[in-house]
């Protein structure tokens, strides 16, 4: 026999009223481990994303290593939290249940939305087994659509925590975090970009193994294996090159005002200039201009220019509502130009030869010629490399402010 208890009005009333107030006071603030699923659902790539409310305004946060990268003031309503990434042209649109979020990455333009979940982030429970040693750097021989015969892989460890990147012709991975269980490393990366996993064996003859999304099969040795010189990475200063390098370098597109920018003008005339292909749909760029804005703080009043030529879709070259966010978000005070679609580069910047990664950087010295053309950029998350890339192309400028002005061009 079954017996039901009754509620008194009052106590019904309590309930009723409590109900609602519970879902007013649940809050998404707070560390999330998330997932969003590619390749039309088929793989799923783990990230870690964050949530802040500051007075009743939400900005969300996805993570490139220790790097923060930030959304635009957000809102949660009715239990649902909106936060743009307008410098991606996208935005997390995502449920609050529980302990889960559960919507979508709307990648905008750029394709279809990638389906969003994520949990309350735990701590990481210590290593059940002894992960083996795999910091350092490696070499990953593969041909890429680029013409490269060989990726760097740079490998950053505690313990069972690891933190890595691969370098290609045109930048790098991003941030690659994970841990080792269960006999294999697994190392993820998304930032609101360029989402990838790859799962790492340990070889018994001392190489990697590296599963790229559960499909792509590709070996990796230490430098002190002779395997690693089966082939170079490519250099990033002999990738482009100029056809005529006696030739000044020249430009003439318009500006987000419509104001059209040249080499000519005035402003560059016995300057040395830094040219950014560059567009605001590419990660590696976004990687790049941080470091573009110190230089030109720090440079612009000895006599440093900076020219950003951007590659743009059609729907961002009518409407440059991406690329504004993108200056906003790094603050860039250096003229942002609207010059094509990303395919356009080689004929629309026809005195480069091999024009074909993004972001491609020329240095021009005082007289308008071409003195060095570095391909791609190594992030922050490739440690050394990018301290050092960034010392020698200071190192480059120092000495070409250095030189005298030229008696004519």
């Amino acid at each position: 026999m079954k017996v039901f208890a009754r509620l008194t009005p009052t106590a019904a009333l309590v309930l009723a009223l409590a109900a609602p107030l519970a879902a007013q006071t649940a809050s998404p603030a707070g560390q999330w481990d998330g997932v969003v699923s590619v390749s039309n659902n088929t793989i799923e790539i783990p990230f870690r994303f964050e949530i802040s409310n500051t007075n009743g305004t939400y900005r969300g946060y996805f993570f490139d290593g220790d790097v923060k990268v930030p959304s635009q003031p957000g809102t949660f309503e009715n239990g649902t939290v909106d936060l743009r990434f307008d410098q991606y042209g996208a935005r997390v649109i995502a449920t609050l249940k529980g302990d889960a979020l559960e919507g979508k990455y709307d990648r905008g333009t750029r394709g279809a939305a990638y389906p969003f979940r994520a949990t309350r982030a735990v701590a990481s429970r210590a290593a059940a087994e002894k992960a083996p040693n795999i910091a350092g750097e490696w070499r990953i021989p593969t041909k890429s659509s680029k013409g490269e015969s060989a990726w760097r892989f740079i490998v950053r460890q505690s313990g069972a925590e690891v933190s890595a990147s691969i370098l290609r012709i045109d930048g790098d991975t991003g941030t690659l975090s994970g841990r080792y269980a269960n006999g294999k490393f697994l190392i993820s990366h998304f930032s609101g970009a360029r989402p990838v996993k790859y799962e790492i064996t340990v070889n018994a003859d001392g190489s990697l193994e590296l599963l790229q999304n559960g499909q792509q099969k590709l070996p990796a040795y230490k430098l002190s294996d002779p395997r690693a010189n089966q082939a170079a990475p490519t250099s990033p200063t002999q990738f482009t090159r100029m056809k005529n390098p006696s030739e000044p370098f020249r430009f003439s597109y318009p500006d987000l005002t419509g104001k059209t920018v040249s080499n000519t003008d005035e402003r560059f005339r016995n300057k040395v200039v830094l040219i950014s292909v560059t567009g605001s749909w590419c990660p590696n760029c976004h990687d790049e201009a941080p470091f573009l804005v110190e230089l030109y703080k720090a440079y612009h009043q000895r006599g440093l220019e900076i020219v950003a030529l951007g590659f743009e879709e059609p729907d961002q070259l009518k409407n440059p509502v991406r690329p504004k966010a993108f200056i906003k978000q790094f603050g860039i005070e250096y003229p942002y130009l609207l010059v094509g679609e990303p395919e356009d580069a080689p004929a629309k910047l026809a005195q480069a030869e091999n024009l074909n990664a993004f972001p491609t950087t020329f240095v021009l010295g005082k007289d308008g010629r071409v003195r060095t053309v570095h391909a791609g950029f190594a992030s922050v998350a490739t440690g050394t490399v990018h301290a050092e890339s960034k010392k020698e192309m200071r190192a480059e400028i120092e000495r070409l402010l250095a030189e005298k002005v030229p008696t004519s061009h």
